[in-house]
């Protein structure tokens, strides 16, 4: 296929990209952990962790992991390319398992803290995973969840373990509590603890580091193979990018289980030998406290949790001037948030795209030109095109197709499933492009904004619910007998999922019932918001629920 001039990616870019940057850059050939090794090295003594009151200096850091390498590997006999499973919230312990399982040469799986039994034996038995780390508050569901599976060793930890003796902070039990420890698992003070030298490292840039697993549009759980290749151009362009330097204080809050955590939470400020104030979760009073107490400058922080900061006033407690750039890039920023934004903090919202598949980072807004509501302009050494879904015809300037990326920061391919994989790129002028599924076209300056969905998927601050894998649980209810999930308009989260039901003959259930019996089994993000009860469902000749129809009813209602 023959590239029309007026197509090519990054069209019109030339004038808002940052004069100070250069358009490509050369990604290093390391892994992930040298970065830890480097930062050490230069580093040593600087706080790389700040947790409560608590430091643990990038020195301290590499030791840990180097502790924890050794026993992955003389202990719980993990090999070059295993795969290691982390089951947490964000904390210090997150942080040290990661570097010590990459210096293990082994592969990060993570996992989201939300998921439940199901979820977690989902991707626990797809990766192969041969150990666990989980937080001991989730011990329960991940013993259950390892029946069964290849895992041969769980080891637990309190948020509390690596908290200061005198506290600083008001902090809620769920953080400060000393859990028992679990029958049958390692304790993590035990895994740090072990004092034998982890075998010389093996791995290169381009094996596999990091499997995060996403959901494609039959709901069923894919890993996306991603080198430390991958993850390093997305550490090295975020570090040029917004600017980061050793002097740099990033607030740890997106969490670190998911794309754009793994990037600004971690690997990014990593690299740069920045400091990662870590919080487990959002909790706005303890946000704003973070960020005054640490003079915090760079945080990812999604749309919802900043209506949150701002709407209850927390910027006016506590002094947040530090901050100079705040971002996401998983759910869109609505205008009347930025100006408040703008007008409070003084900063612009920077948004972004990116997927699970693209180590988060693809499309980006500059700094220095910024538009709303909008994903920006094509990241370092990376192509962009819009295309027919269908036939693949490239589309020209604010024309609708489905958005193409091509960059050093797309994934190898779904773990162990060689169709999907070859279903999800494109050739195009023989070079291969990544399809995202999103519908979006691009403004005459460059800018790209993403308008639909071309796979079924639900946005739910950040979060993607896949109504497939939602209503197969919900087939699970005793009195459903039909189940159809769609997108909900919701103030707060963007969107929320809604369940039309059938109940079965005689059967008998309340929207409350089924919303507690969800709750119970599904991630905290997933769970169906509201059920609607209905005598039947649209269906198509051939039998499949016209899930189309209910969802464009439901946007009119909403309108």
């Amino acid at each position: 296929m023959n590239m029309n001039p007026q197509m090519k990616s990054g069209a019109g870019t030339d004038a808002y990209w940052p004069p100070y940057l250069p358009r490509t850059f050369r990604v290093a050939e390391n892994t992930l952990f040298d970065n830890l090794a480097h930062s050490a090295s230069r580093f040593g003594d600087r706080p790389a962790i700040a947790y409560f009151g608590q430091d643990i200096s990038y020195r301290q850091w590499m030791d840990l992991a180097q502790r924890f390498a050794g026993w992955l590997q003389h202990r719980a006999g993990v090999c070059r390319g295993d795969r290691v499973a982390v089951y947490m919230q964000n904390c210090p312990q997150w942080l040290i398992a990661y570097a010590g399982i990459l210096r293990a040469d082994a592969v990060v799986v993570p996992v989201s803290p939300m998921y439940g039994v199901d979820e977690l034996r989902t991707v626990l038995r797809d990766a192969g995973a041969t150990v666990l780390v989980a937080a001991r508050d989730l011990a329960e569901i991940a013993v259950s969840a390892a029946n069964g599976t290849a895992v041969r060793s769980i080891v637990t930890t309190g948020y509390g373990d690596h908290l200061p003796e005198v506290a600083e902070f008001s902090l809620p039990s769920w953080i400060t509590s000393v859990d028992s420890e679990v029958s049958g698992c390692t304790p993590w003070k035990e895994a740090i603890g072990f004092d034998v030298q982890a075998r010389a490292p093996q791995a290169t840039s381009d094996d596999l580091a990091i499997l995060p697993y996403t959901s494609g549009s039959t709901g069923v759980p894919k890993g996306c193979m991603h080198s430390h290749s991958s993850f390093m151009h997305t550490a090295q362009g975020g570090g040029y990018w917004y600017g980061l330097t050793s002097a740099s204080v990033c607030l740890g809050v997106a969490p670190m289980s998911h794309g754009s955590g793994l990037s600004h939470s971690v690997n990014v400020p990593l690299l740069a030998g920045a400091t990662i104030v870590v919080q487990p979760r959002w909790d706005r009073s303890i946000a704003a406290q973070l960020i005054a107490r640490y003079r915090v400058r760079h945080a990812a922080i999604a749309p919802t949790a900043l209506v949150d900061l701002l709407v209850n006033d927390e910027h006016v407690k506590h002094d947040l001037s530090s901050l100079s750039c705040v971002l996401f890039g998983g759910a869109s920023m609505p205008q009347g948030l930025a100006d408040k934004i703008h007008q409070t903090l003084g900063i612009h919202f920077i948004e972004g795209y990116g997927l699970t598949e693209t180590a988060a980072a693809a499309i980006v807004n500059p700094l220095s030109r910024p538009k709303r509501q909008c994903l920006g302009i094509p990241f370092f050494n990376t192509s962009v095109l819009i295309a027919d879904p269908e036939s693949g015809q490239l589309r020209d300037v604010e024309e609708m197709g489905e958005i193409l990326i091509r960059g050093p920061q797309v994934f190898k391919g779904y773990w162990e499933k060689e169709e999907e994989t070859k279903n999800s790129f494109i050739d195009i002028d023989g070079s291969r492009y990544f399809r995202t599924g999103d519908i979006g076209y691009r403004d005459p300056d460059g800018y790209h904004y993403m308008a639909d969905r071309l796979k079924r998927m639900i946005n739910a601050s950040g979060f993607k619910i896949w109504p497939s894998e939602v209503e197969n649980k919900l087939y699970e209810h005793p009195a459903i007998s039909e189940a159809c999930v769609i997108g909900k308009k919701d103030a707060y989260r963007g969107e929320t999922a809604k369940a039309l039901v059938v109940l079965k003959p005689g059967a008998q259930a309340s929207e409350s019932d089924i919303i507690s019996w969800s709750k119970e089994r599904m991630a905290a993000y997933k769970y169906p918001r509201s059920v609607e009860f209905v005598s039947e469902l649209p269906k198509a000749l051939n039998g499949k629920i016209q899930w189309r129809e209910l969802q464009a009813q439901e946007d009119a209602r909403s309108e």
